[in-house]
């Protein structure tokens, strides 16, 4: 199994946005200190859930700060961007940072994000597989033209092209964030790992990749190339010596934050939108994940593997919403966690279940 932290940027209540940003580029540092194995960067326009608008700028600062962790996108939102220019920026990192750069992409939301970057409620409606396949082009073939609805170009040649950049380089991976059956389908028919949520449980994301190998084996992909698909699971974890310490922290301060930034998204178009209850919402986060004494998070862990055949996750740190909190939270998983874990395997299904 291999944990990584999951830093959103998050600006909690009473917070400025460098501030956040400061724990952000922290928490990345801090789990290269503690030995995890991996960062993952969300990205968030106009909001305070998260202050990162452009998680690969920030991958790339982190990259040059850290010497062996893989650092990742979860997500660059792909419908406000083009996807040459992504997949060029991609290219960038993964050739000067020796392969430690994972391209996590995913839809995003209905939200004004669309109207500022000119990219239109038809980029998110139906856009989405377009870009995917230009990008993916982009990051495998020597040189890319592009005939589709959105984007229409001659051919050119990839520079830098990935694929060349040392022996045994396939590109950057790239990871899609799944989030409907629709999602699943369109991850698994070009053979892409999958980013699940934090706001599903193991029960479901169990059955998103039993969807995604069902998919994936119809497409015609490798048996053996879907049984080994990283696929990778979003939660939250936080470390104290009590259970009860570590649900107090979480409900502390994440309905404040919750509240704040999930309440500043404006749709593009009017669309109604329902909210969580914040409180609820942190309560079922904490029930779902890896929340309470290092045994407890660690067999957690265990467990959500067992039950999904997930080897990778990208944990939630940061929701003390304190930078010493955060780092000690970090440290106690690479300390106290990650030891518990040493040796245990992942089972996974047979290609054909």
């Amino acid at each position: 199994m291999r944990v990584g932290s999951f830093v959103l940027a998050a600006q909690f209540p009473g917070q400025g946005q460098g501030e956040a940003l400061h724990r952000a580029v922290r928490t990345a540092e801090a789990a290269e200190e503690a030995g995890l194995d991996s960062v993952w960067l969300a990205e968030h326009h106009f909001v305070p859930y998260g202050t990162c608008p452009s998680a690969i700028t920030l991958a790339a600062l982190l990259l040059g700060r850290t010497r062996r962790i893989r650092v990742g996108t979860a997500v660059s939102v792909l419908p406000t961007v083009h996807p040459v220019a992504l997949g060029e920026q991609a290219a960038l990192l993964h050739v000067t940072s020796g392969g430690r750069f994972s391209l996590g992409v995913g839809r995003g939301g209905p939200w004004v994000d669309l109207e500022v970057f000119g990219a239109g409620v038809e980029a998110y409606e139906t856009g989405f597989p377009e870009s995917l396949d230009l990008l993916v082009r982009w990051l495998r073939e020597p040189s890319v033209g592009a005939s589709g609805e959105r984007f229409s170009f001659r051919e050119v040649p990839v520079v830098p092209r990935p694929a060349d950049a040392f022996e045994g380089s396939s590109g950057p991976e790239v990871v899609v964030a799944c989030t409907s059956p629709a999602s699943v389908r369109l991850a698994a028919e070009r053979g892409l790992p999958m980013l699940l949520g934090m706001h599903i449980g193991d029960e479901e994301k169990a059955e998103m990749v039993a969807l995604w190998r069902r998919h994936a084996r119809a497409a015609g992909h490798d048996p053996d190339e879907i049984a080994l698909a990283d696929h990778v699971s979003a939660g939250v974890c936080q470390i104290a010596d009590r259970r009860t310490d570590a649900v107090e922290t979480l409900v502390k301060a994440m309905p404040g934050w919750l509240r704040q930034g999930l309440g500043a998204h404006v749709t593009v178009d009017g669309r109604a939108r329902a909210m969580r209850d914040p409180r609820a919402y942190t309560e079922l986060l904490c029930a779902l994940h890896p929340v309470g004494t290092p045994r407890l998070c660690a067999d957690r862990l265990a467990a959500t593997a067992e039950r999904t055949g997930i080897s990778r996750f990208a944990l939630l740190v940061e929701g003390s919403g304190d930078l010493a909190a955060t780092e000690e939270n970090v440290r106690r998983i690479g300390a106290e966690v990650l030891p518990r874990l040493s040796g245990r395997a992942v089972a996974r299904p047979p290609a054909c279940g």
